[in-house]
Order: C-alpha cells, then sequence, then structure tokens
C-alpha cells in the first residue's frame, strides 16, 4: 500500500477541517447541500461528458492504483529474464513454452510465446512496443478523467459561489436568508479549490507516476526478451537490464 498517498489525503482533510475550526467557525458550516450539488454533482457531470464511456470506466478501475499500485519488481523480473536466457541456451527457444503457459502477466506471456514461435528480434520489438505505447495511451486516458475533474471543480466552485449571491441579492430584504445564501456562496468556492488541490490534481499526478513506473517496466522487460531471442549472454543480460532499476 502507497503510505504517503493515504497519509496525504488525511493530511489535506486535517488542514481543511482544522484550518475551519482555527478560524473559530464549525465543521457543521462546511456542509452546504447546494454546494455540494453543483460542485461534486456538476464537476462528475462535465468529466462523463468529456470522457468515452470506456475511458471513464478505465479511469475507476485504475483508481486504486493511488493506494496499491501494482508490484513491479524490476530485480526479480531481471532474475527470471536470465534464468529463461540460460534455459533457452540449453534448450533452445521452444524450451520457454512451459514457462510461457505459467505465466500469469499478459504482456510477459504474449512476449514469451512470440519467443516460442521464433519471431524475429525487430519483429518482436515492433509488436511488443505497439501493445506497449497502446496499453500506456489507455492509461493516461484514464489518469485525464481525475486530471479533467481537477480542472472543472473549480470552475463549478465560482458557479456555486455566484449561484449564492444571486440568492442573497434576491433576499436582501430578508436577513435571515442572507446567511445561508453567503455560506454556500463561500462553501462551494472551498469545494472547488480544496477538491481539485487536495485530490483530483494529485491523484491524477500519482496515477501518471504508477503508468510511467510500468512503462519502464515493460520496457525493460522487451529489452530482455529481444536479448534472448538474440541470443545474448545471460551475464551480459543482467549487466545490461539492472541499469533499469530505480533507487
Amino acid at each position: 500500500m502507497d503510505i504517503l498517498s493515504l497519509a496525504g489525503i488525511v493530511l489535506g482533510l486535517v488542514a481543511i477541517l482544522g484550518g475551519a475550526i482555527a478560524k473559530g467557525s464549525s465543521l457543521g458550516a462546511l456542509w452546504n447541500l447546494a454546494a455540494f450539488l453543483i460542485v461534486v454533482v456538476g464537476t462528475l457531470a462535465a468529466a462523463l461528458v468529456q470522457a468515452r464511456a470506456a475511458v471513464f470506466l478505465h479511469g475507476l478501475r485504475i483508481f486504486p492504483w493511488v493506494f496499491f499500485p501494482p508490484g513491479l519488481d524490476a530485480a526479480r523480473m531481471i532474475e527470471r529474464l536470465v534464468t529463461w536466457s540460460q534455459l533457452s541456451r540449453k534448450e533452445g527457444l521452444l524450451g520457454l513454452e512451459s514457462a510461457s503457459d505459467e505465466e500469469s502477466d499478459p504482456f510477459v506471456r504474449k512476449g514469451l510465446q512470440l519467443l516460442v514461435d521464433g519471431t524475429e528480434p525487430q519483429m518482436l520489438r515492433q509488436i511488443l512496443e505497439m501493445d506497449l505505447d497502446n496499453h500506456e495511451l489507455f492509461d493516461l486516458q484514464g489518469a485525464k478523467v481525475f486530471e479533467s475533474m481537477g480542472i472543472y471543480s473549480p470552475t463549478l466552485g465560482i458557479i456555486g459561489a455566484v449561484m449564492g449571491l444571486m440568492a442573497v441579492m434576491q433576499n436582501l430584504a430578508d436577513p435571515a436568508k442572507l446567511g445561508q445564501g453567503i455560506a454556500a456562496a463561500f462553501v462551494a468556492t472551498i469545494y472547488g479549490v480544496a477538491l481539485a488541490n487536495l485530490f483530483f490534481l494529485p491523484l491524477a499526478n500519482k496515477l501518471k507516476a504508477v503508468i510511467q513506473d510500468r512503462v519502464n517496466y515493460q520496457a525493460m522487460l522487451i529489452e530482455g526478451l529481444i536479448a534472448i531471442a538474440e541470443g545474448e549472454n545471460p551475464r551480459t543480460i543482467e549487466n545490461k537490464l539492472s541499469g533499469f532499476i530505480q533507487g
């Protein structure tokens, strides 16, 4: 689990709620149904209009990566690639068929199967890099769903503020309704700006970082599989791929 993501969200809530209390306000003052509907529901509506159904659903699917990023053990994968290289040198590329059948990762399984089929290294690279590029693009589109929410929510906050002030202007003769209108105006602004800067935009950037880690990991895998296809020495493969390991 990514403790930093959880800690960041908790600290963000503490900053907003604690700041409200420190300023002499109450927690109840931060709740306003009208502001919630305008900002939160409005932001969701804007995101739905912008994104294709498949992209929006994929964004929801990868959302857990913020807290539970995919396990990417580069050192372990290098060990496996070296083992496969040794096996292929002893038994030929057909010796990797059992490893392909047992592999759970679709990308790794596809690469091993291409090796078993005797695919030329250049064609192997083209196929796997095209697959990698397509997956990266789709993942980034999913992350941009949340990025777009971070762009829209402050604007919806302004709309909520204007609508709150409109209610104030319409009830100038009734002091009892002035407070509710002003509260809706300020709370809507808080919702819009806080959601954008403490949740949506950081969330989108964290997803982009996770996606980049996956891309680097799979790029390393591609280089390893091509090295096996070219019959490189296992020790050379290990030394070559060690540069992909980040501190």
